[in-house]
């Protein structure tokens, strides 16, 4: 029988994508590198599990020869994915992850002929980043093929922000932010562009930032030209912004290290399950050709129950051969409609 393997499963996203494996009837290899977090998941859902660190090579390879293939949870994803993803190519098994990490993208990227040498497809951002704005995207490139620029807007109402996705953050402060321009992707300051932006009830105050998008949307469209934009508490707009100057004294490992140890003590796992049921996200997408313009809407769920619904979804059709080998985005491999079949998921054109 075919299976999958969950690694990182205790992790905020990663217990919420167990739950909803379950549900959907699946029975998921377990497996992450602490063991009594393992063991007590593992009691809780009668599953098995396996302990293990992605440094290790020998056991982790013994690991995925048990699955068909794997949906990789452990942020920051930067540090983890290539381990796991060689992995996959060596070992003949899909990868999927639910990272929203530009290098990672690029870099599984270029893996792509090694992943169709093997039959296997390498697919990243399976969850909120980038599932539903890649779909988007997609949608309003269709209708509009000669479209040279393409603005995404996001928006958060009602959730908050996992450790993981805030040591991922940290982990890659270093890197500020960054847009596409003429096909490649170049750093800018942080903050670099404000855009004030109406969802529907009155104008709301977005920055740019370095979302997956940024590398994604051109894959999957060949638009050379990507900026998103995203809405945050302004108390963090204003951090952001601090970060020009005090940058170089955060970007130091020790630095890095000692945040992400303060998050992972004295921060909340995620948000709330209240969050996660009356949370939503709305998303904007733009297309130009420079005369015409193409924009449509997307209200979804919450981001990170979002995430476990379109990831589970994912990991059935893979296991039911529904696959392309190589490097594919969501919109890609799955279609613009993809993110249509989710319970609370609307899309409007505008």
């Amino acid at each position: 029988m075919k299976n999958f393997l969950i690694y990182g499963s205790y992790g905020y996203t990663g217990s919420l994508i167990v739950e909803q494996a379950v549900k959907a009837g699946f029975k998921p290899l377990l497996a992450g590198r602490d063991e009594n977090q393992l063991r007590a998941q593992a009691e809780k859902f009668d599953l098995e599990y396996r302990a293990f660190s992605i440094e290790n090579s020998a056991a982790l390879d013994a690991a995925l020869l048990e699955v068909d293939v794997v949906l990789h949870c452990a942020g920051p994803f930067v540090l983890t994915f290539r381990q796991m993803a060689e992995a996959c190519i060596r070992t003949k098994r899909h990868y999927v992850d639910i990272s929203g990490e530009i290098e990672g993208f690029e870099a599984l990227a270029a893996m792509d002929a090694d992943a169709k040498h093997a039959g296997v497809m390498l697919l990243p951002g399976g969850g909120f980043d980038v599932v539903p704005s890649d779909c988007l995207i997609a949608h309003v490139a269709e209708k509009l093929q000669d479209a040279t620029h393409v603005e995404l807007y996001i928006k958060s109402i009602g959730s908050g922000i996992s450790r993981g996705t805030a040591r991922s953050g940290i982990e890659n402060s270093h890197r500020q932010g960054r847009i596409r321009r003429d096909g490649k992707i170049i750093s800018v300051p942080n903050v670099w562009g404000i855009k004030d932006v109406d969802f529907g009830r009155g104008a709301t105050r977005l920055v740019s930032m370095g979302w997956g998008d940024v590398s994604t949307a051109y894959h999957s469209t060949g638009i050379p030209n990507v900026t998103v934009y995203m809405g945050f508490p302004a108390a963090m707009v204003n951090m952001m912004r601090l970060t020009r100057f005090a940058g170089p004294l955060l970007y130091t490992r020790g630095a890095r290290d000692f945040i992400k140890w303060f998050i992972g003590k004295f921060f909340a796992a995620g948000p709330t399950r209240e969050q996660n049921e009356k949370g939503f996200s709305l998303l904007i997408a733009e297309v130009t050709d420079g005369k015409n313009v193409v924009r449509a809407k997307l209200k979804t769920p919450e981001a990170y129950h979002l995430t476990a619904l379109t990831s589970v979804e994912i990991m059935k059709r893979i296991l039911g051969d529904n696959y392309k080998a190589g490097f594919q985005t969501p919109s890609k491999v799955y279609g613009a409609d993809f993110i249509l079949q989710f319970s609370g998921v609307t899309r409007e054109d505008q």
